[in-house]
């Protein structure tokens, strides 16, 4: 039987998925990505 997903875990799938997105595409455009990292913003060149 297969397991059903509450809605918490489903969003969490959902924003997994175009966190992954958006990354590969700034990766295909060649632009950093800005994150929040201990307290800073910090920018990560595209690879």
């Amino acid at each position: 039987m297969k397991k059903r997903r509450s809605l918490q875990d489903k969003a969490v799938i959902a924003l997994k998925q175009a966190v992954k997105e958006v990354v590969e595409r700034h990766k295909k455009a060649g632009r950093p990505i800005a994150i929040w990292e201990h307290g800073k913003v910090k920018r990560i060149a595209a690879k």
